[in-house]
């Protein structure tokens, strides 16, 4: 019984995020043991949580079939919103925030029913949509950052950003909300029906649709749900940093695919893993971190991503073969 366990454990697609996110800890900290000190991980955890919700959304979105190269964009759109009509005194914090997520909803709308009504690509759509946002953002602020230092000691930041200290390692609130979205999103996808409509509409959508399942509408609830995480991550941000960039989150849709690609998700659709995103937000936030702590120039992240993409895609692909074989 023992022997079969351990085949099914192996061929999950979590399998081959674990054991790298397992030696790139062990990598790291063996060459620098400030890689594990309360302060490096807690730096590093702050910065996962804002990709990591982004993350988590896509992962639904593209085990549907689809993809959104928008988020990044939003990302920096959003935060400027809020923040745009809290110092102009058009509204209270609560209220700009708000209508910072509506503008974000009506941005996923927007993209959902141009690909579902119109059969464009995602790809297409949500390239246009990118630079929509990003110059929209930028012709706001005539490319200058807002300032957030007022929401200093406001509920709202302390809610959504608020930090305390556990032992040595310093928290933010923002942590929770990516463990409750993580939880939540998990049980979506893999013990509701809405999750099965997800994957059957990734998987084969012609029959999905045979079957009743509202595959346009999955899809449109699924674009607006990464576009809405989206600007909550950079509303998050932007709190934590002080600054409401109309640049920040350039590149950012890249990196969260690879992620969500890392994690083992089918970038085809039909299949995705919430877990195994965890784990490739993971893997890539701490490869950023402790390449720097070893020594080795920033600039050479991207290689370090590509590499392990190209990797664990042959992992992963070896894997279904495994599977499939039944071996």
């Amino acid at each position: 019984m023992e022997a079969p366990a351990l085949r099914r454990f192996v061929l999950m697609p979590e399998f081959g995020p674990l054991v790298l996110l397992i030696v790139q800890l062990a990598v790291f900290a063996a060459i620098n043991p400030a890689f594990l000190s309360p302060l490096n991980i807690g730096n590093t955890l702050t910065f996962t949580v804002e990709l990591g919700l982004i993350a988590l959304a896509m992962t639904l979105l593209m085990t549907s079939g689809e993809f959104d190269l928008s988020v990044g964009s939003v990302f920096g759109f959003a935060p400027v919103v809020m923040w745009t009509l809290f110092n102009t005194g058009v509204m209270p914090l609560p209220a700009a925030f708000l209508v910072a997520l509506m503008i974000a909803t009506g941005i996923g709308l927007f993209s959902g029913l141009f690909v579902t009504r119109l059969k464009i690509p995602s790809f297409l759509v949500t390239l246009g949509m990118l630079l929509v946002v990003r110059g929209t953002a930028l012709f706001i602020t005539d490319g200058f950052p807002q300032r957030t230092w007022n929401s200093q000691g406001h509920w709202l930041a302390e809610v959504l950003v608020g930090d305390f200290m556990v032992g040595p390692f310093r928290i933010y609130v923002s942590l929770f909300w990516f463990v409750a979205a993580a939880l939540i999103l998990a049980w979506v996808l893999n013990r509701s029906k809405f999750g099965n409509w997800i994957q059957a509409s990734g998987g084969n959508a012609a029959a999905a649709r045979a079957r009743g399942v509202p595959v346009d509408r999955v899809k449109v609830i699924l674009f607006v749900l990464t576009a809405c995480m989206a600007a909550f991550a950079g509303i998050v941000s932007s709190i934590r940093t002080a600054a409401a960039n109309p640049n920040s989150g350039t590149g950012y849709e890249l990196e969260v695919i690879a992620m969500v690609v890392i994690g083992g998700t089918l970038l085809t659709g039909g299949r995705g893993s919430i877990l195994g995103t965890v784990l490739g937000v993971l893997i890539l936030r701490t490869m950023r971190n402790g390449i720097v702590l070893i020594g080795v120039p920033g600039l050479a992240y991207n290689i370090f991503i590509g590499a392990i993409i190209l990797g664990m895609m042959a992992l992963h692909s070896w894997l279904e073969r495994r599977h499939q074989a039944g071996t």
